[in-house]
């Protein structure tokens, strides 16, 4: 039994590794003879660094703990309003296509009835914005990809 079964995971394993789907024709491994819609090659259409500017704030009078995610990771106490701003570069053409992730979670205010809420954020990027906490009523941090 163990016979059966160790040949029918080797030819299994076999048949994965051979790649037993479909034949897509003669695979090229020339990236500059692919053209996108433009009629550019990739490596043209990729090549190059792509820059936004990217501004976190996070609204509110008093102090708060303020977590980010924009050049670096960090966390600061600071004082409200607050306003981070910073270049990113995307260089590689995942980070061109995918994006990168840039957050901010605003920490607690007191709010006009005592209790404690969400600091409103919000994030901007090349002066358009692309996320809020809706004024601090949403529970959710603000968050974006930049492409």
């Amino acid at each position: 039994m163990r016979k059966i079964i160790t040949g029918s995971a080797l030819v299994l394993a076999t048949a994965l590794l051979t790649g037993c789907g479909g034949d897509d024709g003669p695979a090229t491994t020339d990236k500059s003879a692919k053209a996108d819609a433009s009629g550019k090659s990739q490596s043209e259409a990729g090549s190059g660094e792509v820059k936004h500017e990217v501004t976190l704030e996070v609204l509110g009078t008093g102090t708060s703990q303020v977590y980010y995610n924009l050049d670096t990771n960090k966390m600061e106490k600071v004082t409200l309003p607050w306003k981070k701003t910073a270049t990113i570069t995307l260089t590689t053409d995942a980070e061109k296509r995918i994006g990168t992730s840039v957050s901010v979670v605003p920490g607690s205010v007191t709010g006009s009835d005592g209790m404690l809420h969400p600091a409103a954020c919000v994030i901007t990027v090349d002066g358009k914005k692309v996320s809020d906490n809706q004024g601090g009523k949403s529970n959710k941090m603000c968050e974006a990809k930049v492409k």
